[in-house]
């Protein structure tokens, strides 16, 4: 069952827009802003902070499929893009544009409520990915920085790889700093020292 939502609708047609808000807040959702434009969607969308977007593909200033590709690489919320045509290029333009899922017009509530669960899903599912590619890219550079900065202590100190390491943990738990920053002042001290 999907959580009531915080919802922002981008349509340029007003009876639209109006048909899908009613049908959304008889479900219990909120409609927290509406858009004509793609614009306007996006400039929404970054200060509501909305749980979920319904989008029109075409709309005037800026298309649906702009928008929700820059709203997707903001990874601001999940877009349920809307298209009166289920042609090929459109659903490739929009998965390119990394929209989470796709409905035909007219919509009926037996498909968007479906549809909505999905990308809700899908779009968690992203985010935790995305979140742990993250870790992972920060797990590297920290381990880069303490190789780095192990070496430049085995050099300096004649020390083994472990007893630089075990310095290294006393000090970051001693100074309450992460063994990240030591490392990176490691680095810089030692660069400092080289360049005079």
């Amino acid at each position: 069952m999907l959580k009531k939502l915080r919802i922002l609708l981008a349509d340029d047609e007003a009876i639209l827009r109006l048909d899908l808000r009613e049908m959304l807040q008889d479900a219990g959702h909120e409609v927290v802003g509406e858009a004509a434009n793609g614009e306007e969607a996006v400039k929404l969308a970054r200060e509501l902070q909305p749980d979920f977007i319904i989008m029109d593909v075409k709309m005037p200033i800026m298309d649906g499929i702009t928008a929700s590709k820059i709203i997707a690489e903001e990874n601001i919320a999940p877009v349920l893009l809307l298209t009166a045509y289920s042609q090929q290029d459109i659903v490739d333009k929009a998965t390119d544009a990394g929209v989470i899922a796709y409905l035909v017009k007219p919509i009926r509530e037996e498909q968007l409520f479906p549809a909505m669960e999905v990308a809700v899903k899908r779009f968690a599912e992203v985010k935790s990915l995305n979140d742990e590619l993250e870790q992972l890219k920060d797990s590297l550079e920290t381990r880069k920085f303490l190789d780095r900065a192990k070496g430049i202590l085995m050099t300096a100190h004649g020390m083994t790889e472990q007893e630089a390491y075990r310095r290294m943990q006393q000090f970051s738990m001693a100074k309450r700093i992460s063994l990240k920053e030591l490392a990176e002042s490691i680095i810089e001290a030692a660069e400092k020292r080289k360049s005079k």
